[in-house]
């Protein structure tokens, strides 16, 4: 079969994406099919693939993710971002883009910057692990907080807490996590992937939250906080209500890099 396809990152995190509105490929991409796109070798290379498929009215569309390894996936914050731009380059235009993703609905806007801000779902319920914290926000994210990143075996470490008995069968994914004085910084080991991306976007909107919570002097109300991941500037704002946070949006870059054909 050949397959048109396109390929788009948000902050280096880099996805292939399919237009499925004639409901022709779902059933077509097995898991096998997915990985060997997915490849860096032998296929398109990506972190994970994308369908855009027609949604219900009230929707413009409907996200399903695939991890690169080929397995069905929870939300994907920059994937959510980067279809949104997609859409938008499909013809779809909308002020406010409304679409159906794995964990619900989502609203999403083009910024006066050209940037994405993706609605993300409320987050009410944070695991204190020690001193480290565990917290779904679309997918489930371990965060640890750390001096240096430059000292973390991002890969060596991230694989053993994800490899790890709480873990090992639903899979987790491990952030560390850096305090700055303009914000945060941000390594993650990314389940599917099953290695370190250069930005995960439901990673970084838990760095944030967990930035809040360890803050003693960080109270109630708005909030704003710039997270710098390995591929790029990303920033999170919200609502915070003691340990409830609202109002969610990831916000930063989602660029096309290149389109094409593949025979798979």
């Amino acid at each position: 079969m050949k397959l048109d396809f396109h390929k788009y990152h948000g902050a280096g995190n880099d996805f292939i994406l399919l237009d499925d509105r004639e409901g022709q490929l779902l059933d077509f991409l097995t898991p096998t099919i997915v990985a060997g796109l997915c490849h860096r070798h032998f296929g398109i290379g990506a972190d994970g693939l994308m369908l855009l498929r027609s949604a219900p009215e009230g929707y413009d569309f409907e996200m399903v993710y695939y991890n690169a390894d080929g397995s069905g996936s929870t939300l994907c914050g920059n994937g959510g971002r980067c279809i949104v731009r997609f859409a938008a380059d499909l013809g779809i235009e909308r002020r406010v883009y409304r679409f159906l993703a794995s964990d619900g609905p989502h609203e999403a806007v083009v910024t006066p910057a050209g940037d994405i801000a993706l609605g993300m779902q409320d987050v009410d319920q944070v695991h204190r692990v020690g001193d480290d914290y565990e917290l779904n926000t679309g997918s489930p994210h371990y965060l640890r907080f750390v001096d240096s990143l430059d000292a973390v075996d991002v890969v060596g470490q991230g694989r053993a807490l994800r490899r790890s008995a709480p873990y090992r069968e639903r899979g987790i994914n491990v952030n560390f996590v850096r305090q700055t004085a303009d914000g945060l910084e941000i390594a993650t080991y990314e389940r599917g992937v099953e290695d370190e991306t250069l930005a995960c976007g439901t990673g970084v909107t838990a760095a944030a939250i967990g930035s809040l919570l360890r803050d003693a002097q960080a109270g109630d109300g708005p909030f704003h906080i710039p997270v710098r991941a390995r591929g790029g500037a990303l920033s999170v704002t919200g609502e915070r209500r003691g340990d409830r946070f609202t109002d969610l949006q990831l916000i930063g870059p989602a660029t096309f890099v290149f389109s094409g054909t593949i025979n798979c």
